[in-house]
């Protein structure tokens, strides 16, 4: 029995000197203890240049030792833009050429366009040989012209021929009818068979209000439902006007008149 507790005696002997040894190498000056406050937040540990090769951003969060909760965050993703010589402004565009202006303009309804003041019915200087009474069509121009005497004569605009069916000569005014109905003769049904083949007279017919018919030919001055075609080559031959300028000239001409169409 006394053998068995001199034993025990001695083997806590044994764990007294280790625990003061323990106690002696915790207490020496050279190691600082490590102190965390209860309420002071973790240590955090931020991304570093020896992680770089790891691609950063999400990637480092994943595969990375930061803590779930630590503060790394992934710095944005913003780049600067190439500057491409414009001192980092937007380039401005360029003006627009008159002719692009141009045919925006035309693809515009053309019931829409002003009629060109040209083409307004005015009083002009007249030094041809022709007498009073006498018209006379300008073609290249679209011009037509009512010979007034004293030098002066009325001039109206006019829609002419389309290439390939513009004509010269002499006519005489032959008929003269109001409203007049419309029979569009069978080489223009050969060419355009979507025609009717007669229309009575009224707003839509497209001899207009008023038509003077030039001898036996099938040529006529008369009125349109186009007017925004004053001053164009559209006809097949004829020569069209406003509505409110054909019957100014209707008032004005006789039948038997002359027609010189140049």
């Amino acid at each position: 029995m006394s053998g068995k507790i001199s034993l025990a005696l001695l083997a806590s002997a044994s764990c007294l000197c280790f625990a003061s040894e323990a106690s002696a190498i915790d207490a020496s000056p050279t190691a600082e203890p490590t102190v965390i406050y209860a309420r002071e937040p973790a240590p955090v540990r931020m991304a570093s240049a020896e992680r770089a090769n790891m691609g950063g951003g999400f990637i480092e969060f994943l595969f990375g030792d930061a803590p779930q909760g630590g503060r790394y965050q992934q710095q944005p993703a913003y780049q600067t833009q190439p500057d491409y010589g414009y001192g980092g402004r937007r380039a401005l565009l360029p003006p627009m050429d008159p002719q692009s202006m141009r045919r925006e303009e035309e693809a515009v309804d053309p019931a829409q366009r002003p009629l060109d003041p040209k083409y307004e019915k005015q009083v002009v200087e007249y030094h041809g040989r022709e007498s009073p009474g006498t018209i006379v069509i300008d073609t290249p121009n679209k011009f037509l012209f009512l010979v007034q005497g004293d030098g002066k004569a009325l001039r109206y605009g006019v829609g002419v021929g389309r290439p390939g069916f513009t004509w010269s000569g002499v006519k005489s005014v032959s008929a003269k009818k109001e409203w007049p109905a419309w029979t569009p003769p069978p080489e223009m049904l050969a060419r355009r068979p979507d025609l009717p083949r007669h229309m009575e007279g009224g707003p839509q017919n497209p001899l207009g209000a008023r038509a003077m018919y030039l001898g036996s030919s099938l040529y006529r001055i008369h009125g349109s439902n186009e007017p925004w075609t004053i001053g164009t080559n559209v006809s097949s031959g004829c020569f069209r006007m406003r509505n409110e300028d054909v019957i100014d000239l209707y008032g004005r001409v006789n039948v038997g008149a002359r027609v010189v169409v140049i």
